[in-house]
């Protein structure tokens, strides 16, 4: 075979298989609305987490009322990653919810097509810091509502009042223990995006 001759399989050219283009994607919201779980519940790969025990001192100054059973806490990021089809690979970082690692989101969300913001309706409150990060940084996310003991407090249209979101701004209900459901909210946030870059 000279240098100039394709590879042939058979009758056809062989042609390489181009790797799925990676696509960056931030899980965001409160201490303890389930982000950890969420990238758990989807990634292909065994999560890297960064979790710490909720010390005496933290307890003091986290909010346990909600997550009595919560032991452990995220300090810097979650990633973990899902292969959505053979041409795009989701890479997910979720971010620490407590508003004293707030100074480490620039760097974690840079790059990053879409948020999504996860909800604990019974602490609407906590998510506020995330939802005004998203809007004053121009970055496409939708609202997840996680369904804690599979019901929530509010509904959508009084979620989206509460936190003064436009109508542009999805809101799902979803499971972070769910790998479909999880699925789901992520191609809302990817289908946003999409949107925007052909706007």
């Amino acid at each position: 075979m000279t240098p100039t001759e394709p590879l042939v399989h058979g009758s056809a050219a062989h042609t390489p298989v181009r790797p799925p283009l990676p696509v960056k994607m931030v899980i965001a919201g409160g201490f303890g609305v389930g982000k950890t779980t969420t990238v758990g519940a989807i990634s292909e790969i065994e999560p890297l987490t960064t979790e710490a025990a909720i010390t005496e001192v933290a307890a003091g100054v986290d909010d346990l009322t909600h997550t009595p059973r919560k032991t452990t806490t995220t300090v810097a990021m979650d990633f973990g990653c899902i292969t959505i089809d053979p041409t795009l690979k989701l890479y997910l970082f979720g971010t620490p919810g407590q508003d004293r690692f707030g100074f480490m989101w620039d760097d974690i969300v840079e790059g990053a097509v879409g948020g999504l913001v996860i909800v604990d309706t019974r602490r609407l409150d906590d998510c506020y810091a995330a939802v005004d990060y998203f809007e004053h940084k121009g970055i496409p996310f939708a609202v997840a509502i996680n369904a804690f003991d599979g019901a929530v407090e509010h509904t959508l249209d009084e979620v989206r009042w509460a936190l003064d979101v436009t109508d542009g701004v999805p809101l799902v209900v979803f499971d972070a223990r769910e790998r479909g459901s999880v699925r789901d909210a992520l191609l809302v946030v990817l289908e946003l995006a999409l949107a925007r870059t052909e706007g």
